[in-house]
C-alpha cells in the first residue's frame, strides 16, 4: 500500500465532500496534553462535561489498540448572520453562540467522517477506525493542532490561518499510518485581547481556561447561576463568542460554505418571552436540530428570565409572575422572583411576599428574598 498516495486521494476526497481543511497526525500519546490535563483537574477548572480519564483522553492507543494515525478534519461556519432581527424595546430577544446557528454540527462532521471511513474501506477493506466529534474521548484541540489544521490560540480555540477560528472539529483515530502533517506556528504573539476581554475572566492566562467561570459553559448548566455570572451573560442564551470577536486572526472571516450552517434568524436570535412558557414539545420541534438544545430547555428558560432582567423588561412582569407561582422547577421560580427584583417595579413586592408564604424550596426562597431585598431597598 502506498500511504502518500493515499493520503492525497484522501485529500483530494476530501474536498469533493466538503470538508474544508484536513490534516494528518501521529496516534503517540499526547504527553504535553496529558500535564496540562492534570494541571487542570487539580485547579479545578475542568467543566465536568469532558472524558474524566486523562489516560483515555491522551493515548490513542487505548481507543484503537492498533492506532497508527489520526484524520483531523475542520468545517468553517459562518460569523455573520444575513437578516438579524432587531433586539427592541417591546420584543427583547437572545443569543444563541455561533456554534449554535444552523443544524447541529456534531451530526455534519459525524456524517463527513462517515463518507471518510467509507472511502478509505473500498481503498484498504482491512482499514479500522474510531470517528468523534466534540463528546470523544480524546481532545479535537489537540488533534487540529499537532495534524496542522491551526494553532491553539489564546483563547482556547484553534485559530486557522483561513477560516479563523470559526471551523468545528473532528478526528479519526486509524490504523493506517499516514504521514504526518507539519503543526503551524503559534501566531497569536504578544496579544491578549482575548483573555483581557473574557466578561468573567474565564481565560485565566493565555491558553488556560478555569470552564467553571466561562460564559459557554455557564448558560449550560441546570442549577441557579451564581449572582456574580447573572450580571456577566447578558441576553445570552447558549454559548459566548466574546473571546473570538475581539481575535485580530477572525477579523473579517465570514464563511458561507455549506447550507445547513446557515442560521435560521428566529431560532438563533429568538424572542425571549415566548421562551418561558414553551412546552417540551414545543421547544424540541423549535430548537431541536441546533446543538445549543442538547441540555434540554430549562437552561434556556432560566437564561431567557436573566435575559430580561438584563433589559429591565416590564413587559414581561406577568408572565415572570406566573412562573415565579406555578412553575414546578425551583430553578425557574426562584430565578424568576429575582428577576422581579432586578427589573425593579414596587408593585410587585406583594406577589414576592405571596410566594415567599408558600415556597418551600430552600433555594428558591434564598432567590425570593434577594427579589424582596431590591424592591425594598
Amino acid at each position: 500500500m502506498d500511504v502518500r498516495q493515499l493520503k492525497q486521494e484522501v485529500i483530494e476526497y476530501s474536498r469533493e465532500i466538503g470538508i474544508d481543511k484536513i490534516g494528518f497526525a501521529s496516534a503517540d500519546t499526547f504527553e504535553t496534553l496529558k500535564d496540562r490535563l492534570i494541571l487542570q483537574q487539580e485547579l479545578g477548572y475542568q467543566s465536568g462535561f469532558e472524558e474524566k480519564d486523562i489516560e483515555k483522553r491522551t493515548n490513542p492507543t487505548l481507543l484503537l489498540p492498533k492506532a497508527k494515525s489520526i484524520i483531523a478534519i475542520a468545517l468553517a461556519y459562518p460569523s455573520k448572520m444575513k437578516n438579524a432581527p432587531k433586539n427592541t424595546k417591546e420584543e427583547r430577544r437572545g443569543l444563541f453562540c455561533r456554534a449554535s446557528w444552523g443544524r447541529d454540527y456534531h451530526h455534519i462532521l459525524r456524517e463527513k467522517l462517515d463518507m471518510l471511513e467509507q472511502f478509505l474501506h473500498t481503498k484498504v477493506p482491512e482499514a479500522e477506525f474510531k470517528s468523534m466529534v466534540d463528546t470523544g474521548e480524546l481532545s479535537d484541540r489537540a488533534v487540529a493542532e499537532r495534524a496542522g489544521i491551526g494553532w491553539s490560540g489564546k483563547n482556547c480555540a484553534i485559530i486557522t490561518p483561513e477560516f479563523g477560528s470559526y471551523v468545528y472539529l473532528g478526528e479519526m483515530i486509524t490504523n493506517i499510518p499516514f504521514p504526518p502533517d507539519t503543526p503551524i506556528e503559534d501566531k497569536c504573539g504578544t496579544c491578549n485581547k482575548c483573555v483581557e476581554a473574557c466578561p468573567t475572566g474565564a481565560l485565566v492566562q493565555g491558553g488556560q481556561l478555569d470552564s467553571n467561570k466561562c460564559i459557554a459553559f455557564l448558560t449550560q448548566t441546570k442549577g441557579f447561576l451564581q449572582d456574580e455570572y447573572r450580571t456577566k451573560i447578558g441576553n445570552r442564551l447558549y454559548g459566548c463568542d466574546t473571546c473570538q470577536l475581539v481575535c485580530p486572526e477572525n477579523k473579517g472571516k465570514d464563511f458561507h460554505l455549506h447550507p445547513e450552517m446557515e442560521p435560521d434568524p428566529e431560532i438563533a436570535k429568538p424572542k425571549l418571552k415566548p421562551l418561558l412558557s414553551m412546552s417540551n414539545r414545543e421547544f424540541k420541534e423549535t430548537f431541536g436540530q441546533v446543538s445549543g438544545s442538547w441540555r434540554g430547555k430549562k437552561p434556556i428558560q432560566r437564561n431567557a428570565i436573566i435575559a430580561l432582567a438584563h433589559f429591565k423588561d416590564q413587559t414581561a412582569i406577568e408572565e415572570l409572575i406566573t412562573l415565579m407561582h406555578k412553575d414546578p422547577r425551583p430553578v425557574i421560580r426562584g430565578t424568576a422572583a429575582w428577576a422581579l427584583g432586578k427589573i425593579g417595579e414596587k408593585s410587585v413586592l406583594e406577589e414576592l411576599e405571596k410566594a415567599m408564604e408558600r415556597e418551600v424550596d430552600e433555594e428558591a426562597r434564598a432567590e425570593i428574598k434577594k427579589g424582596i431585598c431590591m424592591l425594598i431597598e
